[in-house]
């Protein structure tokens, strides 16, 4: 009885979903459709059959993109018809972004005659990857020295202004453009999709990456921070001339293809329209990452260069009050016991600033534990040199050694010795060396002055003892002509004037 009760209600809820069904099918009869109010590539650019469509808040869906970004390279015909479209780009090439106002008359009236933000990103495409993002930049910044991920292509790029690269960020660029104004932005994407996937025996497929533009307007504090317009493509980056090549392997794959096949499929596009996607989230990694936005205020300064925004430029160490003999050595030579920190103040102090942050988790231990190959990877080979021989705390070999005793301390010695009965054989002398660099007298006068702790000013003069006993006067170039590593007996004369002293070289 239950069942034969329930049955009616279901009839009439089929009933009552077949009605509305036969009604919204018939609401569209007697309109007139014109050429081009039905289009099968508008269908597909619509977002339900994008990836991002999840990640898009529900109310974007009916929104009228203000700007539309088209890069300049053929998609590839081995794309179902369904999937997003997939672009090949060869590494190091430039490829134009066209970047176009799609406003209708009276939307978005307070950017007219303004400028506004965009910052291009190459990021993965793949899920497990992102997650995993900072740990493989850094691998291909470790392997790839120098180098950046993302570059503009400036001479070739028309309508930008400021362009900014942060050294921190490989993968990332940003300028303003005038929306009312031509303006395409030519790129160089320098990693190729098989950096970043396992090492195998050869063939390794390579990632897919995501070409990512989101724009930004002025807010009332004239900082570029509300977002526009965010939209991406799917690239696959090969070594030169290798995107040519597959996307000729793709074609010649599809014409084998049955005619019943090739439906499936979508055509090749002569461009690659960026779809709509969610804004990238703030990069939360990077200590001192510039914010979405920038002061229009602010000075530029060129990609490439080694310096960063001028807003995050790395402080320089405080300066330390009391130093001690153990910070002293520290300057001089990393010592192993050394913190992060410590590390820090010894690659600022000894102009080692523009790596300061590659090795910011480094102790002193760890700085120390590196190879000379690993050091000139990292740094170059100019830079890579100088650190290593900071590190091992390699001195410049002086231009000249001489070693130099006391004739006062030998005769006592000496005395002692026989006063004590010892044979004066087993006497031996301590002598003092003195490096010279610029073989000078007046270097020579220094470094003796610090020998025997007094000014320089105190020494009047220095004599040579030559052939007969003779004073000969020392100058520059009886320096010069100094065997390296010569020996000599210092014996002192008091000056006939004043509180100064003669030196005597024996």
């Amino acid at each position: 009885v239950a069942w034969a009760l329930k049955l009616p209600l279901a009839d009439e809820v089929i009933e009552s979903g077949l009605v509305q069904d036969f009604d919204a099918s018939l609401s569209g009869i007697g309109q007139e459709l014109g050429a081009g109010a039905y289009s099968m590539s508008d269908v597909l650019a619509l977002p339900i059959f994008k990836q991002e469509e999840s990640s898009l808040p529900p109310e974007n869906e009916n929104k009228i993109l203000p700007f539309q970004y088209v890069l300049c390279a053929a998609t590839s015909p081995a794309v179902k018809l369904h999937d997003e479209t997939l672009t090949y780009l060869n590494q190091g090439q430039s490829y134009e972004i066209r970047m176009l106002d799609n406003r209708k008359i009276g939307e978005l009236p307070e950017i007219n005659g303004k400028l506004v933000k965009s910052i291009f990103r190459v990021v993965f495409h793949d899920r497990r990857l992102q997650y995993t993002e900072h740990q493989q930049l850094e691998g291909w910044r470790w392997n790839r020295p120098g180098d950046r991920i993302l570059d503009i292509d400036i001479p070739m790029s028309v309508g930008i202004i400021d362009p900014r690269a942060n050294p921190t960020q490989l993968n990332t660029v940003e300028f303003l453009w005038d929306p009312s104004k031509r303006t395409s932005v030519f790129i160089q994407v320098h990693c190729i999709s098989t950096e970043f996937t396992m090492r195998k025996h050869g063939g390794e497929k390579g990632v897919p990456f995501r070409v990512q533009i989101d724009t930004f307007k002025e807010n009332e504090n004239g900082e570029y921070t509300e977002h526009l317009h965010s939209a991406s493509c799917q690239i696959k980056v090969f070594k030169p001339k290798g995107a040519d090549r597959k996307q000729k392997t793709d074609r010649e794959k599809m014409e084998k293809r049955t005619p019943h096949e090739k439906e499936k499929y979508q055509p090749s596009y002569e461009t690659t329209i960026l779809t709509e996607c969610s804004p990238w989230p703030e990069i939360t990694y990077v200590n001192n990452a510039p914010s979405p936005g920038f002061n229009s205020s602010h000075s530029s300064f060129s990609i490439g260069e080694g310096n960063g925004s001028p807003n995050h430029q790395p402080e320089p160490p405080p300066p330390i009050a009391d130093v001690s003999h153990t910070s002293e050595l520290m300057l001089v030579n990393l010592l192993p016991t050394s913190t992060p920190q410590e590390a820090q103040q010894w690659l600022h102090r000894n102009r080692f600033s523009t790596f300061s942050r590659l090795f910011r988790n480094f102790s002193g231990a760890d700085l120390l534990k590196l190879t000379r190959e690993d050091v000139i990877q990292i740094c170059g080979p100019a830079d890579g040199i100088r650190l290593f021989n900071a590190l091992k705390g390699r001195m410049v070999r002086p231009r000249l050694t001489i070693y130099v005793c006391q004739e006062s301390q030998q005769l006592r010695d000496l005395q002692q010795k026989h006063e004590d009965g010892d044979a004066v054989t087993s006497t031996f002398f301590v002598y003092h060396a003195i490096y010279l660099e610029e073989l000078t007298a007046v270097e020579l006068t220094e470094k003796l002055a610090q020998l025997f702790s007094i000014s320089s000013q105190q020494i009047s003069q220095i004599y040579k003892q030559g052939p007969t006993g003779i004073h000969v006067l020392i100058s520059d170039e009886m320096i010069q002509n100094f065997q390296d590593e010569s020996c000599f007996v210092l014996d002192t004369m008091k000056a006939e004037t004043n509180d100064s002293y003669h030196i005597i070289l024996k």
